[in-house]
């Protein structure tokens, strides 16, 4: 396994992979979730490349950039062990070098959920993606349903761009207790980890309802916030059901929706989500 650290030098060692190439952009801190990409891009590509780089341009100053847990020894090591042929780590100077000034933007589908509480969050998505996918040129490229609206963005980037790359998103991994895994889940102390469980919890509650016949969004919606408002270490930022494909939120379930949220547990925000189909 080949660990890269430049622009140039990924050029190059493109050039020697075989064909196809599957690649994970991740920002480290690796989990079975990362590894079950990795593991998907491996069975269906002669070659993988995995990211590792915390993107600086999709944190507000308010975010956690400087406290993202990072591990790079740990993660070379999980990496091996899944057969990368490649781990590209670029520092913040190499992707974004002196008078960089090009912006990425993929217009409605990021101002809602995420990208309505995290400014510029997406743009920094998009932009970092478009130069990730233009330095390792994948045939595919893997993302995790946890980041549901991310996933829903790199898709209609590639699509609108015409990269010719096809994006596979794979299902949430979660613990057993119905945790989905994130890095982020490293904050929580033992009683939040506990109290965590209440975001799956809502989403399972409002699968229930549904599939029991339920159909309004405000009723599900309510039922939810109810429940996770049980919880005292839970502090809801947004409770959304939506059209998958749009995100626009749903008065009355006819379609496939996105049913997502994101829920402050202590000073850990949270996110996850299910599909009603």
């Amino acid at each position: 396994m080949d660990v890269i650290k430049t622009v140039s030098a990924m050029h190059s060692a493109r050039t020697r992979l075989k064909e196809p190439v599957g690649f994970v952009p991740t920002m480290g801190f690796l989990h079975e979730g990362h590894l079950s990409l990795v593991r998907r891009a491996r069975a269906e590509n002669a070659s993988v490349v995995v990211s590792i780089f915390v993107n600086p341009t999709q944190f507000s100053p308010s975010e956690d950039l400087a406290r993202y847990p990072r591990d790079l020894p740990r993660d070379l090591a999980l990496l091996t062990g899944e057969e990368a042929d490649i781990v590209f780590v670029p520092e913040a100077n190499e992707m974004y070098p002196a008078g960089f000034a090009a912006q990425v933007s993929v217009g409605k589908i990021t101002e809602r959920l995420e990208g309505a509480v995290r400014r510029g969050h997406f743009q920094g998505v998009a932009t970092v993606c478009t130069k990730l996918f233009n330095i390792v040129r994948p045939t595919h490229a893997y993302f995790g349903q946890k980041d549901a609206q991310q996933a829903l963005v790199i898709s209609r980037l590639v699509t609108d761009l015409n990269l010719d790359i096809k994006v596979i998103t794979m299902p949430i991994v979660r613990a057993p207790d119905g945790l989905a895994l994130s890095s982020r889940n490293a904050y929580l102390n033992t009683e939040e980890r506990q109290a965590a469980t209440i975001l799956c919890r809502a989403l399972h509650l409002a699968e229930t309802w549904w599939r029991q016949g339920e159909r309004r969004s405000r009723a599900l919606h309510r039922k939810m916030v109810e429940l996770i408002k049980t919880e005292p270490l839970a502090r809801i930022d947004y409770v959304s059901i939506a059209d998958s494909k749009t995100l626009s939120e749903l008065d009355v379930i006819e379609t496939q929706a996105l049913v997502s949220l994101a829920v402050y547990i202590g000073k850990t925000r949270l996110i996850d989500n299910l599909i009603l189909a």
